[in-house]
């Protein structure tokens, strides 16, 4: 980045800084069985197969331009492609533009400002946290939700604030819309042939990562929770973005409706 662009984006990230709420919450994904993809989606949807998760907490919302914009005053983070793009620059939107290796590094950041483990969801997290208790295609069930801006319709201008609508189940905003969120796991389209029940957190080795949901750019602005998606992890693309997660102990609650195991162990 030119010196003079660079000074620029400088002095919005420290006023965006300074005018920082602390960090958003999490809420609590309690443990439990939940089954995973389908049979009614894309290839690599499937099988259908059943997956044990630990207890987490992930974001209530996505990572916001203000949140990224304390990294990059912090430690002289890259910036996101386009920062100073007007329908990305509202320090309420999502942050856009990064890539797998800078939410990596934005967690890693996190992790010592908060003295904790932050990090990147697995595709499995994020799966069981989206459909909260519901059995539908997304989030809120087999219906768009109501609030979606344009009736899910796009592409728009850019994304809508993060805390626009009504949050699902478990207490999140906007999951499965907006934008894309980056996972934990490498992609590979035959994993859930070979998962493991308990905690899968994808292949070893690939040449792209995971995200999931959907986002502004696309004809349609949400996705369903078991619908993946995939990129090279150093591309910077304008509707992805990413939520955090943190490990904790184990718990015995369902992802799914109506269902609680008396041993998480079973």
């Amino acid at each position: 980045m030119p010196e003079k662009r660079r000074a620029h984006g400088d002095r919005r990230a420290r006023r965006e800084n300074q005018a920082l709420t602390p960090f958003s919450s999490f809420v609590l994904v309690p443990a439990g069985w939940f089954t995973m993809g389908t049979q009614s989606g894309q290839e690599d949807e499937g099988p259908p197969h059943r997956v044990f998760v630990d207890s987490f907490e992930l974001g209530v919302f996505p990572v916001t331009r203000a949140e990224y914009a304390a990294f990059i005053v912090a430690t002289k983070h890259e910036y996101p492609r386009d920062w100073s793009h007007a329908p990305f620059a509202k320090s309420d939107l999502p942050v856009v533009g990064v890539s797998w290796n800078d939410a990596v590094a934005y967690c890693a950041w996190r992790s010592s400002e908060e003295s904790g483990d932050v990090r990147l969801p697995t595709e499995a997290e994020w799966e069981c946290a989206a459909r909260g208790h519901q059995q539908g295609q997304f989030p809120s069930g087999d219906a768009i939700p109501g609030w979606i801006p344009n009736a899910g319709r796009g592409p728009l201008e850019g994304p809508w604030p993060v805390t626009l609508g009504e949050p699902n189940d478990f207490g999140l905003y906007g999951i499965a819309a907006n934008v894309h969120e980056w996972c934990a796991d490498w992609h590979d389209k035959d994993y859930y042939q070979v998962s493991p029940e308990r905690n899968p957190r994808g292949p070893n080795r690939g040449m792209r990562r995971a995200s999931r949901g959907g986002a502004w750019r696309h004809a349609v602005t949400i996705s369903r929770v078991t619908q993946r998606s995939k990129l090279d992890p150093s591309f910077r693309y304008t509707d992805y973005g990413f939520r955090v997660a943190r490990s904790v102990e184990p718990g015995i609650i369902s992802c799914e409706a109506g269902e609680r195991s008396e041993d998480a162990t079973a």
